[in-house]
């Protein structure tokens, strides 16, 4: 499926159009990588910007443009910080390496609109083609082989890889219970191996 632009997708692979966005599949019960415990858990800007490879002054902007919003909470003025989910932060990722290719903000912002609505599952299977005018949405391999010899894809983004990628760097990052306000302190080795040497010593 397409996300943005007006030319014509390969057989299989549909161009993602603004205003077309997929109706929300709905996340298996036990999430790819987030299960209910994940889904508890924000994360602050800086922790975002750290794990997405932006800097604050484009989350910022993202936020105040409504480009990518965070979807726990918002900031309501001097002294309350943002809150992203591991959702956000796999979006805010792809939108940057969708800025990078050279992508026209309104395809990214219909990306952005597709990437919010599908389900968990499907976002771990999909891969994003763009030819620079239009974003496809591919789920099989032979979607992006037909996209490359067709001419319209000239790079790819394997959304599932950057999960991966995003759940890695989170992993030794601070998280917060949203639930609780409680920080939680990331699985960072080098912190891990401090605490053996105390323990030890």
């Amino acid at each position: 499926m397409a996300i943005t632009g007006d030319g014509m997708a390969a057989e299989g692979a549909l161009p993602l159009h603004s205003g077309a966005a997929a109706k929300p599949a709905p996340a298996p019960a036990a999430a790819v990588s987030g299960d209910c415990e994940a889904q508890n858990i924000g994360y602050r800007g800086p922790t975002a910007c750290a794990a997405a490879g932006i800097t604050y002054r484009q989350l910022d902007y993202w936020a105040r443009t409504g480009l990518v919003e965070p979807s726990i909470r918002p900031a309501y003025g001097s002294g309350t910080q943002r809150l992203y989910s591991f959702r956000d932060v796999v979006v805010l990722k792809i939108v940057k390496r969708l800025l990078d290719t050279g992508v026209s903000l309104q395809n990214i912002r219909t990306a952005v609109q597709h990437l919010r609505a599908r389900g968990l599952a499907d976002l771990t299977r999909m891969t994003l083609m763009s030819d620079g005018a239009t974003v496809y949405e591919c789920t099989s391999p032979d979607q992006v082989v037909d996209l490359l010899q067709g001419g319209q894809g000239v790079f790819g983004i394997a959304v599932g890889v950057v999960w991966r990628d995003v759940e890695g760097a989170l992993s030794q990052l601070h998280g917060e219970r949203v639930d609780t306000g409680e920080t939680l302190v990331g699985k960072n080795p080098h912190d891990e191996l401090a605490r053996r040497r105390n323990r030890a010593g």
